[in-house]
């Protein structure tokens, strides 16, 4: 059995004024809140564009290509929070009058990723005088190089950490450069592009643009449901800043006053946009759009996300949704793959504190997902390497808590100097590039660096809990509360709860999913639906048991026009 850690904190006397529920209190308490403003998310509490470092020189460079009418061109990422970091730079440049404002995202398998020189060599067929990266670009000094030999000025918006020595672009703009005062540093990329838009609005609202040329001033918050959506996808940590973005990006799709795009994946995932959460974006929307990175070409998803035709959304939404169902199968024959690896090393108990996985026929599309789902399993940190030529691998890995990974190939690449050919990324998600050769040794050295980060006992998954709930606590309107409280998500996460349950019934639904009638010991009168996706078929459904103990969210289910409660069950265990 996995070990449970029950959240106790104090409430703070502020929280206890309040006029919130107890329940909520103590909720709020155990993720470090004390004041009720903490959990008010008007946009007037945005930290102010100002702290930005280079925001200023990043605003004279826009404005100087609208006064001459440059051709722009923004290459972005393509994972969903450079789809969505794309989509708005173009809308939001088109709606300040720049003219000649267009897109390119880098194909994963042509180019790799960021500003490589061979993209430039692509980008420079479009003739712009100015290329805008967004979700990245910090590391990328030959791609810069390239940009300038051919004529072509680079401002970079990005987000990842930065290396020592940065690209000599015209501008960078990202705030975890060394010196940025700005105090949050978990903007998604598409939360930079945002603050770089709303820095030229204001110089321009300043300077009267808008009124001599005879147009309304653009109302920014209208882009924030592709801001909420990238900075979810992303799952950078939901720091106060960012839960003000995406709650009040939340907030405008729930009232459909939001892209056509997002409101298609909505439906084509079938989900109710006037009752969604961040968790539907990030569990329902994002990987719609990220398939088309992963399997095919991100331009799609960006075109699902530009269009205002409703109908073309929907047809292109039905496309994304055709690519993740291959990527779905793709991914379960990968994990089956990988377990089999990974129950050899269990058994014969050599499961390292760090593991690396390969398979010569694995897609490189997937492999992120595949790491994510292996360290869900072991509690370790992995990566999984496949084929990206004949003679380099490409591998995407992620960390457990404590680990800080980006930290850890950094540390290679200083004492292993020609190890790595290039990698980058932050504490919880890496991507590197290695020479196919150089596997099995970097296998070791990654193995040795990551046991001296972490010892033996943080490899024990540890849940942390909110505690048990009491019966007059399963109510739907309770589940509506804990819902409407959020944005939950990385570093604020959704409540879990845990506790004992008699089982009434139990039975396989979809193949893979146990679903369950609960009952809560000592009170007769209620019922419980409950839910286990992707359960072991070896364990599950078991008719002998009589009672388990559960780790479970509270969800609100929708059939048929109605709702009832149902218990998401993310860890269970017989009694």
């Amino acid at each position: 059995m996995k070990k449970i850690i029950r959240r106790t904190s104090i409430i703070s006397e502020d929280l206890k004024k309040s006029d919130l529920p107890i329940l909520l209190q103590r909720i709020y308490a155990n993720r470090n809140i004390t004041s009720p403003d903490e959990v008010s998310y008007s946009l007037n509490r945005l930290l102010h564009f100002s702290s930005l470092k280079n925001i200023d020189l990043a605003v004279n460079c826009l404005i100087e290509a609208l006064t001459n009418q440059k051709r722009l061109l923004i290459i972005g990422d393509f994972d969903a929070d450079g789809a969505t970091s794309t989509a708005l730079m173009v809308l939001a440049l088109r709606a300040f009058g720049f003219n000649y404002v267009d897109y390119l995202i880098p194909n994963r398998f042509e180019f790799g990723y960021g500003l490589t020189p061979e993209i430039v060599q692509v980008a420079h067929e479009k003739k712009p005088d100015l290329i805008i990266t967004v979700d990245n670009g910090i590391s990328s000094h030959d791609g810069v190089l390239e940009a300038k030999r051919l004529g072509i000025e680079v401002l970079i918006t990005d987000h990842h950490l930065s290396p020592q020595d940065l690209p000599n672009a015209a501008v960078i703009l990202n705030p975890n450069q060394i010196d940025d005062e700005f105090s949050s540093k978990n903007l998604a990329g598409v939360g930079v592009a945002f603050y770089l838009i709303l820095a030229l609005r204001s110089r321009l609202k300043t300077d009267g643009y808008f009124q001599k040329n005879g147009f309304n001033e653009p109302n920014l918050a209208a882009f924030l449901d592709l801001v909420a959506l990238g900075t979810v996808a992303d799952l950078v940590p939901l720091d106060y800043n960012n839960r003000v973005l995406v709650a009040t990006g939340l907030s405008r799709i729930q009232r459909g006053d939001c892209r056509p795009g997002i409101k298609a994946l909505l439906s084509i995932s079938n989900r109710n946009y006037e009752n969604i959460s961040a968790a539907d974006l990030a569990y329902a929307v994002a990987p719609r759009l990220n398939a088309a990175g992963r399997l095919d070409d991100m331009s799609l998803g960006v075109e699902c996300l530009l269009t205002r035709d409703e109908k073309v959304a929907l047809e292109t939404a039905k496309s994304l949704d055709i690519l993740n169902k291959e990527r779905r199968e793709l991914e379960y024959d990968m994990q089956t793959q990988a377990f089999n690896i990974l129950g050899t090393l269990e058994l014969s108990k050599q499961l390292p504190h760090g593991v690396c996985i390969f398979n010569a026929t694995w897609h490189i599309g997937v492999i992120g997902i595949l790491a994510s789902r292996v360290k869900e399993r072991i509690n370790r940190p992995v990566i999984a390497f496949a084929p990206q030529n004949n003679e380099e691998l490409k591998g995407s890995g992620r960390s457990i808590e404590g680990l800080h990974l980006r930290d850890v190939l950094s540390n290679i690449s200083t004492t292993h100097p020609n190890l790595i050919k290039k990698f980058g990324g932050h504490a919880m998600a890496i991507g590197l590039t290695l020479n196919t050769c150089d596997y099995e040794k970097f296998t070791l050295v990654f193995t040795e660096e990551v046991e001296k980060h972490l010892k033996n006992q943080e490899l024990r998954t540890q849940i942390y809990s909110d505690g048990e709930l009491q019966a007059e606590d399963f109510l739907i309107k309770t589940a509506k509360l804990l819902q409407n409280s959020g944005p939950w998500g990385q570093g604020f996460p959704e409540p879990i709860f845990d506790g004992v349950f008699n089982v009434l019934d139990q039975r396989l639904v979809g193949e893979k999913h146990l679903k369950l009638l609960l009952g809560i010991p000592g009170e007769q009168r209620l019922t419980l639906n409950a839910i286990a996706f992707n359960i072991d078929r070896n364990h599950w459904p078991n008719p002998r048991c009589k009672k388990v103990y559960l780790v479970y969210r509270l969800n609100l289910n929708e059939y048929n026009d109605s709702e009832y409660l149902q218990l998401v069950v993310e860890n269970l265990w017989e009694v």
